[in-house]
């Protein structure tokens, strides 16, 4: 996701609230990074968007770095890609994790359209004039798509957002999608979508994310998605496949400020093989404990690391 879609969701933020100080259950000594990789009297602070993945992803960060030694301020739940993007860039946050897709359209101001064939790289470079650095992305994705209950899919033999664009344009009525306010008014989100298929929905119902998924059937036919979301399965829905090859390539990766990663070095090493145990299927599980079995991400965060070994 973003994010960036990346990605209206403010149930998320009252739910975990802002600024939970979290202490540091690491030690060392007291100034700066340790020869040994930890982060011995860090002070750093750790944001995240509203969405479930990103604050998930938040409360994995805090856990790794405060069992190097850190001490981390919980600022996750920030509304927004632009916001949270601007609290890093003015220091009120030190990183959060951010997704190829957002930033090559939405912070870099590009277009969907000649997108490079190593997106991360081109981001991470373009990004590099800001003293805005990107850790080596995780190997998930988690893009926008578009989604139908499953039964609907296959009384109307909907399998792509062609066969979709084709159906509204016969059937206006049924038209209908729900989609976050963000999704909405991104370039790389349901402007541009429409514009790739040459459609347009006959209606739009703006509903906080997390709403979404169980209103597809309800009050829309058609719904705005994240794909390592879990709770596509738990609500019986079908992702229509996206054969225009519209979205962007939505890879996770850490961002912080060039002055943080400079002065704390080791957070690049600590996190690596965090990101690389990151896959599709790992974030959709662990993004499915918290939605669909209501466990707490920061849980759900230090279970998962202490069961992969990566910390203790």
């Amino acid at each position: 996701m973003n994010t960036t879609s990346a990605q209206a969701k403010t149930l998320t933020v009252l739910g975990l609230g802002l600024a939970l100080t979290l202490t540091a259950c690491g030690g060392g000594d007291t100034g700066g990074a340790t020869a040994d990789g930890e982060l011995a009297g860090a002070e750093l602070s750790v944001g995240s968007k509203e969405f479930t993945e990103s604050i998930l992803l938040a409360q994995i960060t805090a856990a790794a770095l405060e069992n190097a030694g850190a001490t981390i301020e919980d600022k996750t739940g920030i509304s927004g890609s632009a916001t949270v993007r601007e609290a890093l860039e003015t220091g009120e946050v030190d990183m959060y994790w951010d997704y190829t897709g957002t930033g090559w359209v939405n912070i870099l101001g590009n277009t969907t359209e000649d997108v490079p064939e190593d997106l991360y790289a081109a981001v991470a470079e373009g990004d590099a004039a800001n003293n805005i650095a990107w850790l080596k992305p995780a190997p998930f994705e988690n893009t926008y798509r578009i989604a139908v209950p499953t039964a609907f899919a296959e009384e109307n033999s909907l399998t792509t957002m062609s066969d979709a664009a084709a159906y509204i344009q016969e059937n206006p009525d049924e038209g209908v999608v729900c989609a976050a306010s963000e999704f909405i008014n991104r370039d790389d989100g349901l402007p541009g979508l429409e514009a790739a298929y040459g459609f347009e929905f006959s209606n739009i119902v703006e509903l906080d994310l997390n709403l979404i998924y169980t209103q597809i059937g309800e009050d829309c036919s058609f719904g705005e998605v994240f794909s390592t979301d879990a709770r596509i399965v738990s609500n019986d829905l079908t992702v229509l496949e996206d054969d225009q090859e519209f979205f962007v390539e939505y890879q996770g990766a850490m961002t912080l400020r060039q002055e943080t990663l400079d002065e704390y070095p080791a957070i690049a090493d600590i996190m690596a093989p965090v990101n690389e145990a990151l896959t599709n299927e790992t974030i959709t599980e662990l993004n499915g404990r918290i939605d669909n079995d209501g466990e707490e991400p920061r849980d759900v965060a230090d279970e998962w690391l202490e069961s992969e070994g990566l910390i203790g």
